[in-house]
């Protein structure tokens, strides 16, 4: 126990040791900014965000899921396996260190390279690996790096969190990634914002940003911790689980980035990381000018670093120029294929082969070639007219084929389009009736009490499965018979054309059922591929034979099939072609759409649109080839492929 005299100087030694501690707002030579810093720690961890990313359930090299978690920048400054590189005045790569530490990188400028185990154009895998190996080890802890930012002249403050991630699985590939995001206070000072809350938040995306209020909707919270959802592979960060169309408007890239369910939480800490870090501190990393990744060319050059982005400095003007919205993929068209899910798969596609043609030069020429030769085949090789409409049964070439398809459809474009366009609310109420049934697109039992629930899901995704080319063969039904009224009155007519098709309605849908369910089965024995193929373009012509022919069923695919022999191959070229012209004109068009400010569900309606109005230009196609073919086997019957084969003479008698 002190005595009372000596009490006052044990009370004075104490309160100069608490007035000299480190967070103590009167610290010696530090005033109010120990203070600040003490705030702006618990403004950083009061709004740190919860990721939500797409859960791994394949792991390690399913890269639909996210194979990655935000981490610290030591999984690559001291790592064994990554090499610090400079660039010579030659082009050549320089070797400066193996396992560079912070020390190693730090002041360097944009000619350096972190160079990370593994190739960003040949088997990503590796890098999956050695990132899930890391955390084995416990050496790849979740964390997000905090700024508190100023921006000079303007009033408030910003508050960074940067996302470090050991590869980025997206059409750019490349070695390292930073995202981020970041939320706006007016408040210029870190215990005020802490009292007043934050104004907006701006998610990073690419070279761009979306931005939304505090109080929007969109926005995700739990308390004052923001959730996010950064897509698979990407990490570019989003406020909601969907499928997100890209641009490429105002730094958003171009492709599609995933964020939808299942999900992992991915709880992160928060680091915090000063403005202009000390020369000879542990955040002197930050002065790296170089790229976080291997020098490649492009896009799969290795990205920079935070504080070398004009967000670093200059947040608050940064954000006045990002997006407030990014366009969702819609739930699907009602009929044909989906423009954006195709845009979707286009571009991962075309990116996928630019990366493989960087290690390998003569790809993109060698591709670009071939197109070129195809299109000239296509166009110089085949002879494009006369084309006589006054007698639609005769002989075509290729070329004159696809015209005369044309211009009949031009001739009578109010009947035939008037058909295609049926195909919409047929196939969309079919489409709702499966929808009813299966319980929407969760799924979800509606009828449990009835005990009828697992029989509502499996007949409405059978019409889900079969409504759609049913539907279209109908409308081609339709169209066969308008083209068969002009062969025999010279004249055509939607109703007519309804009725005639109506006649015979059971015939025509029984054996496009028929044929489709035999071609299925041989198909998935795998063995049967060829047969498959081989007899869906025999009996590509089933349809006119009832309806040109009024023959049964039977007696109509054996019809198809007497005509087809012998002319497989000219049959294939014309079914291909037509058939690629209805399935990617819509697509095609959507995709110029698709970076103009329109709606994805208005470009996904001007698809279906489209793929509805090219249902009769495809009949009228096959109709002619029919002609056609008809027309030659009268010049020139088939023979059976037995009849084809060399036989034996017999030897002549002595």
């Amino acid at each position: 126990m002190l005595r009372p005299r000596r009490l006052a100087p044990s009370l004075v030694v104490m309160a100069l040791l608490w007035l000299m501690a480190p967070g103590t707002a009167f610290a010696a030579g530090d005033g109010g900014e120990a203070s600040g810093r003490s705030a702006a720690q618990r403004l950083v961890e009061a709004y740190t965000p919860r990721l939500m990313l797409r859960a791994q359930e394949h792991p390690p090299c399913d890269t639909s899921e996210e194979q990655y978690e935000a981490t610290t920048v030591e999984t690559v400054l001291g790592n064994p396996t990554v090499k610090l590189t400079k660039l010579a005045p030659d082009g050549d790569e320089v070797l400066l260190k193996k396992a560079p530490s912070t020390a190693d990188v730090a002041g360097r400028n944009e000619n350096h390279h972190l160079n990370l185990h593994g190739e960003p154009l040949g088997d990503t895998c590796i890098y999956a690996r050695d990132f899930a190996k890391l955390k084995r080890e416990g050496k790849a802890p979740a964390v997000t790096y905090a700024h508190v930012a100023h921006e000079a002249g303007r009033p408030g403050l910003v508050v960074q969190y940067w996302f470090f991630w050991y590869f980025n699985q997206f059409n750019d590939l490349h070695e390292g990634d930073w995202e981020g995001m970041q939320i706006a206070f007016d408040a210029s000072d870190p215990q005020r914002a802490l009292e007043e809350g934050p104004r907006a938040v701006v998610l990073y995306q690419h070279a761009g940003g979306e931005k939304a209020d505090w109080d929007d909707g969109k926005l995700e919270k739990e308390g004052t911790h923001p959730v996010v959802y950064p897509a698979a592979g990407s990490h570019a960060t989003f406020y909601a689980a969907a499928v997100y169309v890209e641009n490429g408007r105002k730094g958003s890239g171009v492709g599609c980035d995933n964020t939808t369910a299942p999900h992992t939480r991915l709880d992160v800490r928060p680091v915090q990381v000063p403005t202009h870090p000390s020369p000879n501190g542990r955040f002197r990393w930050l002065t790296y000018e170089g790229r976080w990744g291997q020098q490649e060319k492009g896009f799969n050059n290795g990205p920079t670093g935070p504080a070398a982005k004009d967000r670093w400095l200059e947040p608050l003007t940064w954000m006045e120029g990002v997006r407030s919205t990014s366009p969702r993929l819609p739930a699907g068209s009602v009929l044909g294929p989906t423009v954006t899910n195709a845009f979707c798969g286009a571009v991962a596609e075309v990116t996928s082969f630019l990366n493989r043609a960087q290690k390998t030069p003569w790809m993109l020429p060698a591709a670009i070639v071939a197109i070129l030769l195809a299109l000239a085949l296509l166009v110089f090789g085949t002879s494009w007219g006369p084309v006589d409409l006054d007698r639609l049964r005769r002989r075509r070439a290729f070329g004159q084929l696809l015209h005369a398809a044309g211009r009949l459809y031009l001739r009578h474009w109010r009947t035939f389009a008037a058909i295609g366009l049926t195909a919409i609310p047929v196939v969309g109420g079919l489409t709702a009736l499966s929808w009813l049934l299966t319980g929407g697109e969760s799924g979800q039992r509606i009828d449990d009490s009835a005990g009828l629930s697992g029989l509502h899901v499996a007949v409405g995704e059978l019409i889900s499965g079969i409504g759609q080319p049913l539907a279209a063969a109908v409308m081609a039904a339709v169209t066969i018979v308008a083209v068969r009224l002009l062969t025999e009155a010279g004249r055509t007519g939607f109703r007519d054309s309804y009725r005639g098709m109506w006649r015979r309605f059971r015939r025509v849908v029984g054996a496009q059922l028929l044929g489709t369910l035999a071609v299925i089965l041989m198909a998935v024995t795998v063995i049967g591929l060829p047969f498959a193929a081989w007899k869906y373009i025999s009996w590509l012509f089933v349809q006119q034979e009832i309806l040109f022919n009024d023959k049964s069923v039977r007696e109509a695919f054996r019809g198809s099939s007497a005509l087809v022999r012998g002319r497989w191959w000219y049959t294939l070229r014309v079914a291909v072609v037509l058939w690629l012209i209805s399935v990617t004109t819509g697509p095609v068009l959507g995709f110029a759409l698709i970076f103009t400010n329109l709606s994805l569900v208005l470009i996904n309606a001007i698809g279906t649109l489209v793929f509805a109005l090219l249902i009769p230009y495809v009949a009228i196609g096959g109709t002619l080839l029919y002609f056609d073919l008809q027309a030659e086997a009268e010049a020139a019957p088939a023979k059976r492929w037995r009849e084809r084969l060399p036989r034996r003479t017999a030897p002549a008698e002595a």
